[in-house]
């Protein structure tokens, strides 16, 4: 199945519009949503858990609240859904696994879903991941395979596939997920949806089960560039503001590691990329081939660590896949954690520094279109390897130097493909300048790939 120019019914922007305006209803535009999924995530296994009653509940409460006057917020009535690793009030938090099923429930959401809810919006479900967030697959042992929209026989990416897939599928407008190692890029691009990785520690991670305490981030996907923009403030807590003119921007080509191993596909959306942005200048990171296995060992190392006693305890109960990794990081010798970590000091003062010269750097997010499920392989410095361990390729390298990352779906023929755009930290209001510039030009933008039978919202 190709994709098609996005046709969602109704943006996050769209829907907040109407139902502040009291043109639509909140409880039917979450009894929508939860029967959209119902009837047609079937083919996409994105949902793990569908919070029908809690919903239900928090869209006739908001309803009442606009009856009375009440300013309910810039997200009102958005169903919106989250990787299954955040926490969720009166749920278990499996993170993907089996082996948390005996935890007792949440008692509060984790702090992100706090703040859009807050906001108004309302959240609708849980969204299936790799176990424990290690992998770039979303094939879950335990919950099942979460398929690409756009061809159902194809990688969905991981390891927030289902909150990519949900999104690029139509059921929701908004989810959120978790980038450890290109958690959050690869499966926006490889789904065709905006996607944001914000500067490292600017959002809390209070209630989110961890993989690398070290790595991890937090951030959205959405439908469109709009929303994206607006569930970054409401998530951050402050304006973007107008972002500055793409004219006075400093942009270059992210070379050297980032300009080898793409397809012609890949190669073609980023040069296209370049040429309108008119980045002729070409900058390279040293030693990035160190930085990928630096984040290697980080990532297992302190997974590990968090796993070692539930692995001690109940180890049998783990997908056998990652079951192997953490046991493998525990086993990490310190010393080449600590060269790791003194690595990573050095490589994210090289990567800071471009940014005296620069001021968004571009970068492909995969190698290529999403491999089949079938053949799983990329080709890498000329040699087929899993594409299951490497679609990480060009975001593990800059996974663990700080800075935020916006993914911009490309606008191609067929399959989707995503782009980085890179920024110093804090500065995401230049990175959704040039994603308009992008979008305007027709070079970026969603694909969406609607459901048969959608009923309205």
């Amino acid at each position: 199945m190709s994709a098609t120019p996005i046709t969602t019914p109704m943006s996050a922007t769209e829907i907040a519009s109407k139902v502040r305006a009291g043109e639509l209803n909140p409880t039917a535009v979450i009894g929508g949503a939860i029967a959209l999924i119902e009837g047609a995530d079937t083919r996409y296994n994105s949902v793990t858990r569908v919070l029908g009653p809690r919903a239900i509940g928090e869209a006739e409460a908001l309803g009442r609240r606009l009856r009375a006057g009440e300013d309910v917020g810039p997200l009102a009535g958005v169903p919106f859904g989250v990787k299954d690793l955040f926490d969720m009030a009166g749920e278990v938090t499996t993170a993907g696994s089996i082996v948390l099923n005996e935890n007792p429930p949440a008692d509060a959401d984790a702090s992100v879903v706090r703040r859009l809810c807050a906001a108004g919006a309302i959240p609708v479900a849980t969204l299936n991941m790799d176990e424990f967030a290690y992998g770039f697959a979303t094939e879950n042992a335990h919950y099942g395979v979460t398929r690409n929209p756009h061809d159902v026989d194809r990688l969905v990416g991981g390891s927030s596939g289902g909150s990519a897939a949900a999104v690029a599928a139509g059921l929701l407008p908004v989810t959120l997920g978790s980038d450890t190692n290109g958690s959050i890029r690869v499966p926006a691009s490889l789904c065709g949806v905006w996607g944001l990785r914000p500067t490292q520690g600017l959002l809390p991670l209070e209630g989110v089960f961890p993989l690398s305490a070290s790595l991890d981030v937090v951030g959205p996907f959405t439908a469109s560039l709009d929303d994206l923009q607006l569930v970054f403030e409401v998530l951050a807590d402050r304006a973007v503001g107008t972002p500055p003119d793409v004219e006075g921007l400093r942009i270059a080509q992210l070379g050297g590691w980032f300009a080898r191993n793409m397809a012609p596909e890949m190669e073609q959306g980023v040069t296209r990329v370049l040429a309108h942005l008119r980045a002729a200048d070409v900058v390279e990171l040293p030693n990035v081939e160190r930085a990928r296995a630096a984040a290697f060992i980080i990532t297992a190392a302190e997974g590990g660590n968090l796993h070692l006693p539930r692995l001690r305890a109940r180890a049998a109960a783990y997908d056998p896949a990652t079951r192997d990794r953490l046991m493998a990081g525990a086993l990490m010798p310190a010393t080449r954690i600590l060269q790791a970590q003194r690595f990573r000091t050095w490589f994210r003062a090289q990567a800071h520094a471009l940014f005296e010269r620069y001021d968004v750097l571009v970068a492909p997010a995969v190698p290529g279109v999403a491999p089949r499920r079938d053949q799983p392989v990329i080709v890498v410095d000329g040699a087929e390897v899993p594409a299951r361990a490497n679609l990480g390729l060009y975001t593990q390298p800059l996974s663990f130097v700080g800075m935020p990352i916006l993914t911009a779906p490309l606008t191609v023929e067929g399959l989707p493909l995503g782009v980085q755009l890179i920024a110093a930290p804090g500065r995401e209001d230049r990175l959704f300048a040039v994603a308009r510039s992008l979008e305007s030009a027709g070079i970026a933008g969603c694909t969406l790939v609607p459901p048969q039978g959608r009923p309205g919202l």
